[in-house]
């Protein structure tokens, strides 16, 4: 149970929210896609702006993973729900209840549209086609419009944007939500519990920018409480929110496949394909075979996994590092899901440590990930003293050398390399390593050579005495907190 005070707002999108108003306040037709991953915010950023614009007239249907029978179930629930008394017993039916409701000034969403790509449901699309095609050509004269909303990029591609779909070109407007940005973050945070530089990276790294898990942090009572009583109330209690999200989600849609890379991925971030291949074959030839295809699938059509590549390398390079791209995946598969499923046979408090020692682990690579964001968010505000016009990304030589952080600065003919560590102690020592892979990189990289060389420390917080040895190494030291008060100037 919540026990904070004030209640839970509506954070950041305040440029899609605009967007959307502006779409709404046409007074026209309009057939809007909006596009992001699961609990991102979809939902709550079209409540917004039908509130804020007046719209009263709406209908909201969440599709499910279903055959039409269930579907068509689901529908006559949302209509019940909102007051409607029409019904539908075909999809047919439902496409042109559709069309009549959008001419007489509806708003109707359509939530996880991208179901209707199972071949049960595809034939909705064609049906749909018609009536969006009858609305649009009297747009002056309808005042209502349709929004679909989908959780699987792949998927919503193959609807609307692939050309020989029926829905290909029908859109008049698209919009795609990421993760809230870190200034969002800091107002949620400084509003519930508080902006810490050690809580915004384990929640940050733990949930990265989904609003609902922050959320459900705040309703169970726990955005501000310690690491082992928000870890064991949302993950591990018999009602944790959280406990089967993964697992309800990402691993559901696809279906049993690929669980075993991605497990693989998540526990040995920046593995190459050879490594992904053994691994896979000791366990099982037949699925090490199609690790290649595995791999291709789960970067481009769900998008879960990123492959990083050296910098300026050709697109086609061979080589390349992968990564689980969305945090709270990594964070489930790496150190959630085994404590959560031996929670009947292990003691909770062990279990509980085990996954934040996990967690913890991975607060390093989380930092350095989470201080780019900072510097790029930083410089497209304006703020900060270094206009960033690129962060390379994932440096590497044969060597396997890595840099935390690059920032280049082309306006002020500037580069810094910066170390990043979750434990400021470690600091000092890293700066060798710093100085010498930033050194690789000049001499291979020529034409920063006239460039004015910078190297920084980042940790969440970074103890006095630490500080003055680092600046009389000629390294500067940027705690978090420093970073972040530039955000909330």
């Amino acid at each position: 149970m919540n026990t904070n005070t004030t209640p839970w707002g509506f954070y950041g999108r305040q440029q899609e929210l605009a967007q959307l108003r502006g779409i709404l306040a046409r007074q026209r037709w309009f057939f809007v896609q909006v596009a992001g991953r699961r609990r991102i915010g979809k939902t709550s950023l079209i409540q917004q702006a039908l509130k804020q614009t007046g719209r009263e007239q709406t209908l909201y249907i969440q599709i499910p993973d279903s055959d039409p029978t269930g579907v068509l179930s689901a529908c006559n629930d949302y209509l019940q729900t909102f007051g409607l008394l029409q019904r539908v017993s075909s999809l047919g039916g439902l496409a042109q209840l559709i069309g009549e409701l959008v001419s007489q000034g509806y708003v109707v969403a359509l939530d996880e549209f991208q179901y209707f790509n199972r071949k049960s449901l595809f034939d909705f699309c064609s049906l749909l086609q018609a009536e969006v095609d009858k609305l649009s050509a009297r747009a002056d004269s309808v005042k209502g419009g349709l929004i679909v909303l989908g959780s699987l990029h792949a998927e919503m591609s193959a609807l609307l944007e692939d050309r020989s779909a029926p829905l290909f070109n029908r859109t008049t407007d698209v919009l795609a939500l990421d993760h809230l940005d870190i200034a969002s973050l800091l107002e949620l945070l400084q509003t519930h519990a508080d902006t810490d530089p050690n809580r915004l990276l384990f929640l940050w790294n733990l949930f990265e920018g989904v609003p609902k898990f922050y959320r459900d942090a705040y309703e169970q009572g726990v955005l501000a409480a310690d690491r082992p009583t928000l870890l064991k109330t949302l993950f591990f209690s018999s009602s944790s929110p959280l406990r089967g999200e993964a697992d309800n989600w990402f691993l559901r849609e696809l279906r049993g496949r690929y669980d075993m890379l991605l497990q693989y991925v998540a526990r040995h971030p920046g593995c190459n394909n050879a490594d992904i291949v053994a691994a896979i074959s000791a366990l099982s030839p037949q699925e090490g075979k199609q690790a290649g295809g595995y791999l291709k699938s789960l970067t481009e059509r769900y998008r879960m996994v990123e492959r990083r590549l050296p910098i300026f390398s050709s697109a086609r390079a061979r080589t390349g590092r992968y990564y689980i791209c969305d945090n709270f995946l990594r964070s489930w598969l790496m150190a959630l899901q085994r404590p959560v499923s031996a929670i009947h046979f292990r003691p909770e408090s062990q279990l509980v440590a085990q996954a934040d020692q996990l967690l913890m682990d991975a607060e390093g690579a989380a930092l350095e990930e989470l201080a780019g964001r900072i510097y790029e968010e930083c410089s497209r505000k304006s703020v900060g003293n270094f206009p960033l016009s690129e962060r390379i990304k994932g440096y590497w030589d044969r060597a396997g050398v890595e840099i935390d952080l690059v920032a280049v600065s082309e306006s002020t003919r500037r580069i810094r390399f910066g170390t990043c560590k979750r434990n400021p102690a470690k600091l000092l020592a890293s700066v060798p390593a710093l100085r010498t892979a930033a050194a690789a990189f000049l001499a291979h990289h020529t034409h920063y050579a006239a460039w004015q060389v910078e190297y920084c420390a980042i940790a969440p917080h970074i103890p006095a005495d630490i500080q003055a040895e680092l600046q009389a190494c000629g390294v500067n030291t940027q705690p978090l907190a420093t970073l972040l008060a530039q955000l909330s100037s």
